[in-house]
């Protein structure tokens, strides 16, 4: 059985963006249609309209409900998409009264990720996010449903289905956090075994479709998948980069932000988040032909804020300047001389040469390259070393000492003072 009972979901959709109370947005509708897109819908009509405030029983007005129903009939579209947040009890009445599926702004982008979630536990964090926005609208999908059926042995006041329902998809829920929480154990182990080693982490943060796939793969050599549509990255990817005069850094890619992103998702994605959470430097990535860059920046640095990534230094990486025309690849620099922007395209790998310099700088300003040469009786200093730095090239000498080159982050030269 079903847990809700409707039409089946189909291809086209009409698409219903209102203005409440002023403020309507082209560029907000041009990002909707997007996520439609991206959802392998195709959007057949927009219904656009304004309201001082929703109606509380089926979001838009009588007269803008009859031209959706109107319209429905002349598209043959089978979904009706909302760019908003519609509420239990309106979302079962619009499709009680238009009788085909309604979504919302959050339902749809849950639906994208479940379409793009790839790993393990990719798939775990969407089924989660799924399952908590789910419990909290089962009275909406229950409604034609009266207390299970009586028989012989079965009589008397028992469950009904809302309860049963409510109570298997708790016990789901507690099974998939039970897994992620194996999960995340591994990446520990993993992140704790680069910072013993104190290899910096780079996370790549950014508004969704910004071309933080595009770039990773540009500074990695990495054939990750990167398209131009949003959410095209869902699961975290790791590779480590060699930075001139530097050595190795882990570089991670992440999913993209959004306006608006529904919390199901921030607090199921934590865990993939938190290599951006710990992560000692984050390249912000801005698409620097949009004009609402401003706009996403700010949207990008609330949900680093949620997530507790607002402390985190951060480098202003402006992708995208091949569709400027006039702007050229460089890096702005602040009255210290110190980097605070690099302009680029990742697509056309233009620039990516001074982003990796600026990078090794920015490392070297926080670490040290030094040529040890340690005597037999230091063997408890090289194993510290191998603790706390990055030990580039070690050659043993026929004399019994060990000549290293390593990459010491500055907090640790205490160790070698007096070598």
């Amino acid at each position: 059985m079903e847990l809700f009972d409707r039409p089946d979901a189909g291809e086209k959709a009409l698409v219903v963006h209102l203005s409440i109370n002023g403020s309507f947005s082209e560029d907000d509708l041009d990002e909707f249609i997007q996520l439609v897109i991206s959802a392998n819908v195709e959007p057949v009509v927009t219904v656009k309209g304004s309201r001082r405030t929703p109606d509380s029983r089926h979001f838009i007005g009588k007269g803008k409900l009859e031209e959706v129903r109107h319209l429905l009939h002349e598209t043959c579209a089978d979904v009706v998409l909302f760019n908003h947040s519609l509420s239990p009890s309106q979302q079962r009445n619009l499709e009680k009264e238009l009788e085909v599926r309604v979504l919302d702004r959050t339902n749809l982008i849950l639906d994208i990720f479940a379409q793009r979630a790839q790993s393990f536990e990719g798939k775990l964090q969407v089924e989660l996010a799924q399952l908590q926005y789910l419990s909290t609208r089962l009275v909406r999908g229950w409604t034609h449903l009266e207390r299970q059926k009586g028989g012989i042995g079965l009589r008397g006041p028992g469950e009904t289905q809302l309860e049963t329902d409510r109570r298997l998809i708790g016990k789901r829920i507690r099974q998939i956090k039970s897994r992620l929480t194996k999960v995340n154990k591994q990446r520990d182990q993993g992140r704790r075994s680069r910072q013993r080693a104190d290899v910096p982490t780079v996370s790549l943060v950014g508004y969704t479709n910004a071309g933080k796939s595009t770039l990773f793969n540009a500074l990695t050599d990495s054939s990750i998948y990167a398209a131009d549509q949003l959410f095209a990255t869902l699961d975290p990817t790791l590779r480590e980069v060699k930075l001139p005069d530097y050595g190795e850094i882990v570089l991670a890619d992440t999913v993209g932000f959004i306006q608006d992103l529904p919390h199901e998702l921030v607090a199921a994605f934590r865990s993939t988040l938190q290599e951006t959470i710990e992560a000692d430097l984050l390249l912000h990535v801005v698409d620097a032909s949009s004009p609402n860059r401003q706009h996403q920046i700010h949207e990008v640095n609330s949900v680093l804020k949620e997530i507790g990534a607002d402390k985190i230094p951060q480098l202003m990486v402006y992708n995208k300047v091949d569709l400027m025309g006039s702007v050229a690849s460089h890096v702005d620099k602040n009255e210290n001389s110190e980097v605070t922007a690099v302009w680029l395209s990742a697509m056309m790998k233009d620039g990516v040469n001074l982003l990796l310099e600026s990078l090794s700088t920015l490392c070297h300003e926080e670490n040290t390259r030094l040529t040890l040469v340690l005597k037999p009786s230091q063997a408890k200093l090289r194993a510290q070393l191998f603790d706390v730095a990055q030990i580039l090239h070690e050659e043993n000498r026929e004399d019994g000492c060990w000549v290293m080159d390593v990459n010491m982050p500055n907090k640790y030269k205490h160790l070698i003072n007096g070598i």
